[in-house]
């Protein structure tokens, strides 16, 4: 018997709702944003994503571990270069470190790496 279910991940970022509808515009979900700003979520319904304000937010500096990722998301994509005009088109910023062929690695808008991977 499973001691827990309903996987979720909690982001921290400076700016949880613009965050939230960055992420809500790759993957088709929407957004539930709070007026004071401190959290947000996106959601298929059966999964979901929150972010949560942090005061002197940090992004983390990836491939480097002075400020380890802490978690990025891995989201698939039919064509990966459909996908990556998709992301900067929404305030994505592609990440000057490419070491595959099958994904490609961005920073989201709060500096969060994420990956877009070609689907199999």
């Amino acid at each position: 018997m499973a001691i827990a279910r309903n996987p979720q991940f909690v982001i921290d970022c400076p700016e949880p709702n613009s965050l939230a509808e960055f992420y809500a515009a790759i993957l088709g979900w929407p957004a539930k944003t709070d007026p004071d700003g401190g959290w947000a979520t996106v959601s298929s319904g059966d999964h979901f994503i929150h972010f949560q304000r942090v005061e002197d937010f940090r992004p983390p500096q990836w491939p480097g571990q002075a400020h380890p990722q802490q978690v990025h998301l891995d989201v698939d994509v039919d064509d990966l270069d459909e996908g990556e005009a998709a992301v900067v088109g929404i305030g994505a910023r592609k990440h000057e470190h490419q070491p595959g062929e099958t994904f490609r690695v961005f920073l989201d808008p709060a500096g969060h790496t994420f990956c877009l991977v070609k689907a199999d």
